[in-house]
């Protein structure tokens, strides 16, 4: 059996805020850590039948790249929706919620200048 590992580390500041976050793969082409700005993470408990979810970001992610990331995880949850259960109106209403909110953002860049 093939095994591959994932692996996060975050440096916090003095009052347990994350200043950086880096990860790691088995599987990732370059050999060194990778920083990133924001991770969320979910796992389904199947004894509790419910989500534990792990959402992190440092303090100098942009809000609007934090929205931004939010509308990529949809997007993403929306083709996994698709591809894990056939699914197509579940997927497609996820989709169509990715659309409006990037409608929103696209509004509220124009209001801010």
């Amino acid at each position: 059996m093939r095994k591959t590992t994932i692996n996060f580390s975050v440096e916090l500041d003095s009052n347990n805020v994350p200043d950086k976050i880096l990860w790691d793969a088995s599987d990732k082409p370059d050999a060194a850590p990778a920083e990133t700005k924001s991770i969320s993470i979910s796992l389904w408990d199947q004894s509790q039948k419910n989500t534990l979810r792990i959402d992190l970001w440092t303090k100098d992610m942009p809000v609007d790249e934090m929205k931004r990331f939010y509308i990529d995880c949809l997007g993403g949850l929306a083709q996994s929706i698709l591809s894990a259960t056939g699914d197509e109106y579940m997927a497609s209403e996820t989709h169509d919620l990715c659309n409006r909110l990037v409608n929103h953002l696209r509004t509220e860049n124009l209001q801010n200048g």
